[in-house]
C-alpha cells in the first residue's frame, strides 16, 4: 500500500521548483537585454573612396568587431541598401562633412545607438540624420511593435496546447491550426495596423506574415505534442516562448545580442516572425527570404507531425487512464 505524500513535502517541492524556474528564467530574459551592443552590425560608408576608407578605419577602431562595414559610392546607393535591409545605417561623406542615414523601422534602438556613435566620431559636432525608412509615426521608439508582437507568440503557443489537449482527430487538429492561422492574421492586422496604427505597410502582406508566424508557432507546439505527448507540449513552449522570446530581438536587433544567441534567435519562430513582420510592414518585403523559409519550415514540419502523430487528445488520454484498483477489506 503506497503512502500518500505529505502536503508539507509537496508544498516544499513545488516552491523549490518555482524558485528554480525563476532562477533560470530571470537571466534568460534579462541578460540579452542588459548586454545590448553592436556585434558585426551591418553598416555602410558611402562617398569618395579616400574619405570612405578613412571613415571605415575609424569606425573599426572605435569598436573592434562591432561593425560589418560595406563601402558604397554615394548616398543613393546607401539609401537603396537601407531599403533592401542590407544595412542598418549609412555614414555618408559629403561636401559638408559626414551625415547619417538610418532605417529606424528596422530597429529604433539601433538607429539611436548609431546616432550616438556618429556624434562621437564627429568630435561632438552635430551630425545631420536622415531617416530613410522611418518607424511608424505612432510608434517612433518601436515599443508598441515589440509589445504588440508578444501576445501573438503567447496565443500561438496557447492554440497549439489547447488543440493538442482538447481536440481528438488529426483532421480536426489540422483544420483548427489552419483556421487559427487565418483568423490570427486577419485579427492581428486589424488591431496592429487598423486600430493601433503600429504597422505601415500593405495590410494583406502584414496579415500573411502574422498568419504564417501563428501557424508556425501553433503548429510547432501541436506537432511536438502529437509526437511526444505532454513532454512535447513543454518542449514546444520552451521553443516558441520561453527560449524564443528573449532571443528574438524583436525590440532591438539580432546583431545587438550576445552571439551566437542573436543568430540562434532568428532560427526560432518568434525571432523569424518579428523579422518577417518588419519586412512586410516597412520594407515592402525586402529581407524576408530567410524568416519566410524558417517559418515555413516550422509550419510544414509541425503539420506533418500532427498528421502522423497520435490522433487522440492528450487530455482525453489522461482522463481516461484507469486509476489504481481500490481494495475493500
Amino acid at each position: 500500500m503506497r503512502r500518500s505524500r505529505s502536503p508539507w513535502a509537496l508544498a516544499a517541492l513545488l516552491v523549490g521548483l518555482v524558485v528554480l524556474a525563476q532562477a533560470l528564467l530571470v537571466p534568460l530574459f534579462a541578460a540579452p537585454a542588459a548586454h545590448l551592443a553592436p556585434r558585426d552590425l551591418p553598416v555602410a560608408v558611402a562617398g569618395p573612396p579616400p574619405a570612405t576608407a578613412e571613415l571605415a578605419a575609424r569606425l573599426a577602431a572605435a569598436r573592434p568587431g562591432g561593425f560589418r562595414i560595406t563601402t558604397l559610392p554615394d548616398a543613393a546607393a546607401a539609401d537603396r541598401a537601407l531599403r533592401d535591409r542590407e544595412v542598418y545605417a549609412a555614414f555618408v561623406v559629403g561636401p559638408d562633412g559626414v551625415g547619417l542615414h538610418t532605417a529606424p523601422a528596422a530597429g529604433p534602438t539601433v538607429a539611436a545607438l548609431l546616432t550616438e556613435a556618429a556624434g562621437q566620431l564627429s568630435a561632438g559636432r552635430p551630425v545631420p540624420v536622415t531617416p530613410v525608412v522611418p518607424a511608424d509615426p505612432d510608434d517612433p521608439r518601436g515599443a508598441g511593435f515589440a509589445a504588440g508582437f508578444l501576445p501573438l507568440a503567447l496565443t500561438g503557443m496557447l492554440a497549439g496546447v489547447l488543440l493538442t489537449l482538447l481536440v481528438a482527430g488529426r483532421g480536426a487538429r489540422l483544420a483548427g491550426l489552419l483556421g487559427y492561422a487565418v483568423l490570427a492574421g486577419l485579427g492581428g492586422v486589424t488591431v496592429l495596423h487598423g486600430w493601433l496604427g503600429l504597422l505601415d505597410g500593405d495590410p494583406w502582406r502584414e496579415a500573411g506574415a502574422i498568419g504564417l508566424f501563428s501557424l508556425a508557432a501553433a503548429g510547432a507546439v501541436a506537432g511536438l505534442g502529437a509526437l511526444l505527448g505532454r513532454p512535447g507540449l513543454g518542449l514546444g513552449a520552451l521553443l516558441v516562448f520561453l527560449l524564443g522570446n528573449p532571443l528574438s530581438a524583436v525590440s532591438a536587433a539580432p546583431e545587438l545580442l550576445p552571439q551566437p544567441w542573436g543568430t540562434v534567435g532568428q532560427f526560432l519562430p518568434v525571432g523569424a516572425g518579428g523579422t518577417l513582420l518588419r519586412s512586410a510592414a516597412f520594407f515592402d518585403g525586402a529581407g524576408a527570404g530567410r524568416p519566410l523559409a524558417v517559418l515555413t519550415g516550422y509550419a510544414v514540419v509541425g503539420l506533418a507531425l500532427v498528421l502522423v502523430g497520435r490522433g487522440s487528445s492528450v487530455g482525453g488520454e489522461v482522463a481516461a487512464r484507469p486509476g489504481p484498483a481500490r481494495v475493500t477489506v
